[in-house]
């Protein structure tokens, strides 16, 4: 013989069911919090003038010919070169993915790592890098050079196509 629960007895929540279900619960809502963050982890960061989105550099005029300018948020190197063009040098060795470092008095870039070695234009001089520094595209807007830094453009050596103009006038 089964006992059945009376229509006034309602069935009691015991302690231990009482600790699962806040169990569950307290679970449930981490899991929520894990995929809010990983999502977030993912998603595309364009935030202007920081690395992933827009970066106006300066004017034009700011940048002499033959000079080379960090940007530490934009994570690259902005090389002026002497006969007018602008390259946006990603900063990441193409090796190991270190952080490369502009050396003044040797005219050229050099990874603390491996020792790799690149010249203004990002072309590898002493390997062990495989290839060129990757760049960033660039445009120049109202006499402002910008640098989106959201679009890495791979690149196997330097060719001269690859050199952005300011317009003329």
């Amino acid at each position: 013989m089964t006992q059945q629960n009376s229509p006034q007895t309602e069935p009691k929540l015991t302690r231990r069911d009482f600790l699962k279900l806040g169990a569950n619960m307290l679970g449930a809502v981490a899991l929520l919090e894990a995929a809010g963050i990983g999502l977030t982890y993912l998603a595309p960061r364009k935030i202007e003038g920081e690395f992933g989105g827009i970066l106006k550099a300066g004017e034009i005029d700011s940048f002499p010919l033959g000079s080379i300018t960090e940007f530490p948020a934009g994570r690259f190197f902005l090389a002026r070169l002497d006969d007018g063009g602008f390259l946006a040098l990603y900063r990441r060795c193409t090796h190991l993915g270190c952080s490369i470092a502009w050396h003044a008095d040797q005219n050229k870039f050099i990874c603390p790592c491996h020792a790799s070695q690149f010249d203004t234009a990002g072309d590898v001089e002493n390997p062990p890098a495989p290839r060129a520094l990757d760049i960033f595209p660039i445009t120049f807007e109202d006499g402002v050079v910008i640098v989106d830094t959201g679009k890495i453009i791979s690149r196997d050596n330097f060719e001269a196509q690859q050199v952005a103009y300011p317009p003329a006038g």
